[in-house]
């Protein structure tokens, strides 16, 4: 990809130049920079039961299977033993009945000789597959990190969006009473009455959607974590605050930063894996050479008959020389699928790019942001006592008071969503990065009673139990370009 050699991480560059200086080692997982012990608890536990993670594990388990019947592929492929014993008999008109059985057995052996490569490539596409599996794991792991710690984040925005809405409604609550108690004294006129109580209900009125989002978002988690829908105990601890954490992590040259990605590994595998297969439907256009081998025995039970042996063994040939275009257009479908893996690979590694740049500007500004809000928040505050002390005084009307509650209820909102945005975009910024994975390499791919369920039903050796290989260890070995 001619412009990745050039591109320097766009709006990530620039975030990322102090930690390149201040830190000396990565940490995978990402999510403990945030310090809190239930986010640690939920993403460890999503990364285990989600069922999009053990379909994934799964996938792997089939792929395994499929790279045994490709590798196969070396011994004889055809190993046939036969049998058989017939009675036999004829009834003649004028007496002279014979009847008798006969026996048979034999073995007879095909081994093709993989003169043009056909097997070989059908191995390493198997091979390439199970990575490729592998890679779509471990994208699931970076995914239900991110999922979790992106829907923890908004649980605990929304706990204090809440407890803002309440406190403002609470604080207009007051000021209607006060009206109220002015205008029956006749110090009031009912439009201040009125628009107080207007501003109170409308205050009031976002608690009920807000309660809406919080209980959606509840269920989301609760799904990802495989549970029944509802709040979760363990957030009782926590309420209503906002996980912050800074970039922490020690940052690649970009070109790596995405080739590291689960995602764009995937990718690289899916086209390797069909890469191989042209090569499968090339070997079709040549001969295939195969050493025959039989050995029979027959038998019968008529007197004086002779048990035969009989054994053949000797090259076979066979060419598909009039295929009328099938298996040399066989090839061009596997080109053409092919290529449409190079597009999506382009496309895949475009796209981690965009999501690198796009979670690291949101990062960046929204900090920025933050700070000019709160700013703003203890500047409406200031405003709304000075409006209330100056309208106990008598010197400004009602409504510079409302105007001031309406300020400070829309900045302090405004300023807790941005503080969850700015986790979200931190949180986007380490999904974009493409980590988290590593630590479920160490853990089996299926859990014990998935195990001994599928094993009770089919015979799978160690293929269940057999781990996954560490981090760095699965690449492709010595990759082969296409074969024309």
């Amino acid at each position: 990809m001619p412009w990745l050699a050039g591109w320097g991480g766009g709006s990530f560059d620039a975030l990322a130049a102090d930690v390149r200086r201040s830190r000396k080692g990565a940490i995978p997982a990402w999510w403990r920079n945030f310090n809190d012990p239930v986010l640690d608890q939920l993403v460890t536990e999503a990364q285990r039961v989600n069922p999009s993670v053990r379909i994934a594990g799964m996938r792997i388990m089939e792929a395994r299977a499929q790279l045994g019947i490709a590798d196969s592929t070396r011994y004889p492929q055809v190993q046939q033993a036969t049998g058989e014993v017939l009675g036999v008999g004829e009834r003649r008109s004028g007496g002279g009945d014979t009847h008798a059985v006969t026996a048979n057995a034999g073995l007879r052996v095909s081994w093709e000789i993989d003169f043009w490569g056909k097997f070989r490539r059908s191995i390493e596409s198997a091979d390439a597959a199970y990575l490729a599996s592998i890679a779509t794991y471990d994208d699931m792991q970076v995914l239900m990190a991110a999922q979790v710690a992106g829907l923890y984040c908004s649980i605990r925005t929304v706990e204090l969006r809440l407890r803002i809405a309440r406190e403002n409604a609470d604080l207009q609550k007051r000021s209607l009473q006060i009206t109220e108690l002015h205008f029956r004294s006749g110090n009031e006129s009912e439009l201040d009455v009125q628009q107080a109580r207007a501003q109170y209900l409308g205050t009031l009125s976002t608690v009920p959607q807000l309660e809406i989002v919080l209980r959606q978002t509840q269920n989301a988690l609760s799904i990802l974590l495989a549970r029944a829908p509802g709040p979760l105990p363990e957030m009782v601890e926590g309420r209503e605050r906002i996980p912050q954490a800074g970039l922490d992590v020690i940052v690649d040259v970009p070109a790596e930063l995405l080739r590291r990605r689960p995602d764009v590994r995937a990718a690289e595998m899916q086209m390797a894996a069909q890469s191989a297969l042209i090569g499968v439907s090339v070997a079709d256009l040549y001969p295939s050479i195969s050493l025959l081998g039989s050995v029979g025995l027959s038998a019968t039970s008529v007197a004086g008959s002779p048990r035969i042996l009989s054994g053949a063994i000797g090259p076979g040939l066979v060419w598909n020389v009039f295929d009328h275009g099938r298996l040399t257009n066989t090839v061009l479908v596997q080109d053409a699928r092919f290529q449409q893996l190079y597009e999506q690979y382009q496309d895949t590694v475009l796209k981690a790019a965009r999501e690198i740049d796009d979670a690291s500007i949101a990062f960046a500004k929204t900090g920025e942001q933050i700070v000019l809000l709160a700013d703003a928040v203890k500047a409406a505050q200031r405003s709304l006592e000075i409006a209330d002390r100056q309208y106990n005084e008598g010197l400004i009307d009602f409504q510079r008071v409302l105007d001031s509650q309406r300020t400070l209820f829309s900045e302090q909102d405004q300023l807790i969503a941005s503080r969850g945005s700015l986790s979200q975009s931190l949180i986007a910024i380490y999904k974009a990065m493409g980590g988290g994975w590593e630590a479920a390499r160490s853990r089996p791919v299926l859990d014990d009673a998935t195990q001994e369920t599928m094993g009770r039903r089919s015979d799978w050796k160690g293929l269940l139990a057999e781990p996954l290989p560490p981090p760095g260890a699965d690449a492709l070995p010595n990759p082969q370009e296409a074969r024309p």
